[in-house]
């Protein structure tokens, strides 16, 4: 077992349920006007934004590291009434990606803790959008300090630090939105924080 399966491995296996079940907010909101087609999801984790995307109508491929994820996420598809809709792959997208073609990609929070080749991943899921398809990318762009570790604020990257590695060709991408926004929460002891979310949008062209 590689590291980096390892770790995901322990953080789902450390709890029952690790996130909430619900959709996540801007993949809803921007993809609910849509007409559905073939969907993409890196990173699915339980599977909730899956579930929420065959549930309007789509075919989707949900890609996570961890089996005990995955196992999960096909369990709430199966629930959900909607496991024919959705294929569930284990893949390390350092070393693997899923096959086919898809009119929308989402990388929802796609971070690690662990020195992964997440622009390489990314690079290769525009690669995997069809023309007229979609690629969305929503990152924290800031966490409240209790999520800190050591006291410390994440390392995560920029807006413009992803569109660079990114490096699509603007002739053959149009840039819809790549936008900063705030997102109401809660911290453990139940007082309210806001969390900064990257929005970034692109379509094929």
């Amino acid at each position: 077992m590689s590291e980096t399966v390892e770790f995901w491995e322990q953080h789902y296996g450390a709890k029952d349920r690790v996130w909430s079940g619900r959709v996540n907010l801007r993949l809803a909101e921007i993809v609910e006007p849509l007409r559905p087609g073939r969907a993409l999801d890196l990173g699915c984790g339980e599977g909730a934004d899956a579930i929420w995307l065959a549930r309007h109508g789509w075919q989707v491929v949900g890609v996570d590291i961890s089996r005990t994820a995955l196992e999960r996420a096909a369990q709430d598809a199966a629930a959900a009434g909607v496991a024919q809709r959705i294929r569930f792959e284990q893949h390390d997208l350092s070393e693997t990606f899923p096959e086919g073609r898809f009119d929308l990609v989402s990388a929802q929070f796609f971070h690690s803790p662990l020195d992964v080749d997440r622009n390489g991943a990314l690079r290769r899921a525009a690669g995997a959008v069809v023309p007229g398809g979609l690629l969305l990318i929503v990152d924290h762009g800031a966490t409240p300090e209790w999520t800190w570790k050591d006291g410390h604020p994440h390392d995560l990257p920029s807006m413009a630090e992803v569109l660079a590695a990114l490096d699509l060709d603007l002739q053959q991408w149009e840039r819809l939105r790549a936008d900063e926004v705030e997102r109401a929460g809660q911290s453990p002891d139940g007082q309210p924080v806001t969390w900064l979310d990257n929005v970034i949008l692109m379509r094929r062209r």
